[in-house]
């Protein structure tokens, strides 16, 4: 192994007491592979193992915690007690490479998908349409705004599915504040226009940790850890700008949780508004928050060269791997064991079982582009 690559591989112990074996976390991406029930299927256990024994950390594809809260097909669900059978069984084939468990804790807000949720009738903290194109579907349907008491349900439905998280065995949760989706719907200035006490942006997120960790200190019997993904900007005018997260990871640190997960799909891209500099967002965040608070980096980590570069010119603590790991399942393995020039950079179109992607997976690989690259 490269001496550059040793910090990737050091351990690391959370202010929670959760102990990972190194700095390399699988990035959380949806696989659409839950069976019919939204129930965690044996393709995805499949596709977990396989992807175990290298990482410190796995963050999970994103659980649903409210019915009306689904935004994918396939996607599993964390919503009731009858969904903790199978999430226990993914947290043991998490374990058994000897990396952790983080689930990801979503409710898809106005992005939730209206065919896959009761009345097919989505919500938000206001009235407020999407204006773009977000993801893997297009919504254009103006959401019902979230009555004080609804907000608080679906708090509850958060403080739940953390429950479920502890008794099926996880080590921790991760609350998807990211990506356009509920929670960053509370802190966006163009779809929070509430008149009630969550027009305070960021409170929707402190309440959610609040009760996230009031669950965690009643029913956990060993650590367990909160995380909080973020996206640094938003293209909505009036958006979310990197002076607004700066504020964001203020309150989020004394909010008392165990890390920060920037959200990017390039962790060198330059800020777009709020903030003149020729730093990357990722550079800006980190150097904001001066090590007050662990910062996992993302974006278009392809090699060990890139992981490395995020830790040392990027400051981050953590480096969460996401398509190479789809691409090759055993990429930390190779670096750790100074195999690093075997890593796969591509797939082949026959190579879906031998990569263990769950088909639905494998649909979408193959239907979008340069998602993953694919020798066609």
């Amino acid at each position: 192994m490269k001496d550059n690559y040793q910090k990737l591989f050091q351990d690391f112990t959370f202010k929670s007491g959760v102990h990972v074996k190194n700095c390399l976390m699988m990035a959380p991406m949806t696989t659409f592979s839950a069976d019919e029930n939204d129930y965690v299927s044996k393709d995805e256990l499949d596709y977990y193992r396989e992807r175990a024994n290298g990482v410190g950390t796995i963050v999970t594809a994103c659980a649903y915690v409210s019915k009306n809260g689904k935004g994918f097909d396939g996607q599993m669900g964390i919503d009731h007690d009858d969904t903790i059978k199978g999430l226990s069984k993914l947290a043991d084939v998490i374990h058994s490479g000897g990396a952790k468990g983080v689930v990801q804790l979503y409710h898809g807000g106005r992005l939730a998908v209206p065919r896959l949720i009761p009345n097919e009738e989505t919500v938000s903290a206001s009235s407020v349409a999407p204006l773009e194109d977000r993801g893997f579907y297009s919504i254009k349907q103006s959401p019902r705004a979230l009555t004080t008491e609804g907000v608080y349900e679906i708090i509850t439905d958060f403080g739940e599915a953390t429950r479920r998280a502890i008794e099926a065995g996880f080590d921790g949760v991760e609350l998807h504040g990211a990506s356009g989706y509920l929670i960053q719907q509370f802190v966006s200035p163009h779809s929070n226009k509430r008149n009630d006490e969550f027009e305070n942006r960021l409170l929707f997120s402190l309440k959610l940790i609040e009760e996230v960790k009031k669950v965690i200190n009643e029913y956990a019997e060993k650590p367990f850890l909160v995380g909080y993904r973020f996206s640094p900007e938003e293209p909505e005018t009036p958006g979310i700008t990197m002076k607004e997260t700066f504020e964001l990871i203020d309150e989020l640190i004394r909010a008392d949780i165990d890390y920060l997960h920037v959200a990017t799909t390039d962790a060198w891209a330059n800020p777009r508004r709020g903030i003149v500099s020729e730093k990357s967002r990722t550079e800006l965040i980190a150097e904001y928050i001066n090590g007050r608070i662990p910062l996992v980096g993302v974006g278009s980590i392809h090699t060990p060269e890139d992981a490395a570069l995020l830790l040392e010119k990027g400051k981050t603590d953590f480096v969460a791997i996401g398509r190479a790991l789809i691409v090759d399942p055993h990429w930390v393995e190779k670096v750790q064991n100074h195999e690093e020039e075997s890593i796969s950079k591509q797939l082949k179109q026959n190579e879906q079982h031998q990569a263990v992607i769950p088909t639905p997976l494998w649909k979408l690989i193959l239907s979008i582009e340069g998602w993953v690259p694919i020798e066609r």
